[in-house]
């Protein structure tokens, strides 16, 4: 087994980086005689794949087989950054043809924040492509106009560090994130232009909630924080009615900003409900 960073074209004319780790270097990027499907991080707006990187240790000691493959999504991080292209259902495309350019025909897909939002139209719009799902702090519905979207509205290039930093405190966190790491996600925003910034949040906000968009029958974890101040409980609820074969798992003492805040839990739970879509 093999870790690469790679440059994937995709067919729907950009070029993003993806990290697989568990591919073979000698030939296809994924391992194609695995016996399981491969486990897809989807990262939150305004991050990048590095967001996974206190997360992808825990999992491979605690799934084993799998190949790990992170992406940087359109217009965040190292992926190309066009001037549209970020509805809901394009980046959900995107996220489809990765895949199909590397050669996975089916994958676990774990999405943190609107990561996971987008892992759920990916879920409805090509639902072959998803074994399982893993729903870290994701939306039910982001319809509206949230009260940081005047904010964002406002920015212009170069975007501002102080207030990439100030944008931090729109999420609460409940435990101790190591200060590095809060850094990196400063600089993952930094990477990202004004225009980028607002096309996602639109993008977003303007979408058709997926499950109301169609049908997710895979089998899918649903991981909330109960202090999140963003998505409330009752939306959470709703989300995992929808999903006939889902279950609720909610986290106490943590907030909106799962993945950050306790990544052993996420891979802890990931690896046990993992165990479960394989012999499924």
């Amino acid at each position: 087994m093999d870790s690469t960073v790679c440059d994937v074209r995709l067919r729907t004319g950009i070029t993003v980086p993806c990290f697989v780790d568990g591919g073979n270097a000698q030939g296809s990027l994924v391992d194609g005689r695995a016996d399981r499907p491969p486990l897809l991080l989807l990262h939150a707006w305004g991050e990048s794949r590095h967001c996974f990187d206190r997360l992808i240790p825990l999992l491979r000691q605690g799934i084993g087989a799998p190949t790990i493959i992170a992406p940087d999504l359109r217009g965040q991080g190292e992926a190309a950054k066009p001037a549209d292209g970020y509805s809901l259902p394009e980046q959900a495309e995107d996220v489809a043809a990765l895949l199909e350019a590397l050669g996975v025909p089916q994958a676990y897909v774990l999405g943190s924040s609107s990561g996971g939002y987008v892992a759920q139209q990916l879920a409805v719009a090509h639902p072959d492509a998803v074994s399982a799902l893993v729903l870290v702090g994701s939306p039910l519905s982001l319809r509206g106009h949230p009260a940081f979207a005047d904010e964002v509205d406002r920015l212009t290039d170069p975007v501002d560090p102080d207030w990439v930093r100030e944008s931090l405190s729109w999420y609460r966190l409940l435990h101790t994130v190591p200060a590095g790491y809060i850094e990196d996600r400063i600089r993952d925003g930094l990477a990202m232009p004004a225009h980028v910034w607002k096309a996602i949040l639109h993008g977003l906000c303007e979408a058709v909630p997926p499950t109301e968009a169609g049908t997710i029958d895979v089998p899918t974890l649903i991981l909330w924080g109960a202090h999140d101040t963003l998505l409330p409980r009752r939306h959470q609820e709703a989300l995992a009615a929808r999903i006939r074969s889902s279950r609720l798992t909610v986290y106490e003492s943590t907030g909106h900003l799962v993945l950050w805040e306790v990544p052993e839990r996420v891979a802890e739970d990931t690896a046990a409900f993992l165990a479960g879509p394989r012999q499924g």
